[in-house]
């Protein structure tokens, strides 16, 4: 059997639990201008990022343009995470830097790293 990912649709099975860190996660509109701050060391393709409003979140390097410390949104982001159980299956809807964007169940959407998940064999 091979194993295929094909996002969005793919289906992993969650190996080790994961509890949302940010319970005010930062979201941004395309153009929006944001602040960078920091890289992430365990995460080296996200940035921290801060809006106008002076919240903060981390965003993928590559969803923003930046310049200096600015960076203007390139599309949509939510950076809100999903806490998830082991055992729960999860459909995968994106994938950046280490972190799956993802579907449980109850139809709840958020980031989970990938090193929590295993993805359930499709054939073809």
């Amino acid at each position: 059997m091979t194993l295929i990912l094909s996002l969005p649709g793919q289906r992993a099975r969650v190996t080790t639990p994961y509890q949302m860190i940010y319970p005010n996660p930062l979201t941004l509109c395309a153009g929006e201008v944001v602040t960078v701050v920091a890289n992430d060391a365990q995460w080296p393709a996200y940035v921290w990022c801060t809006n106008g409003q002076g919240l903060g979140g981390w965003v993928p390097e590559s969803y923003l343009e930046i310049r200096g410390d600015a960076g203007q949104a390139r599309r949509d982001y939510d950076a809100r995470e999903l806490t998830v159980d082991m055992g729960e299956i999860l459909v995968l809807l994106d994938e950046e830097g280490g972190w799956y964007w993802a579907e449980n169940g109850c139809g709840e959407r958020g980031w989970v790293p990938k090193n929590h998940l295993e993805l359930i064999a499709m054939t073809g």
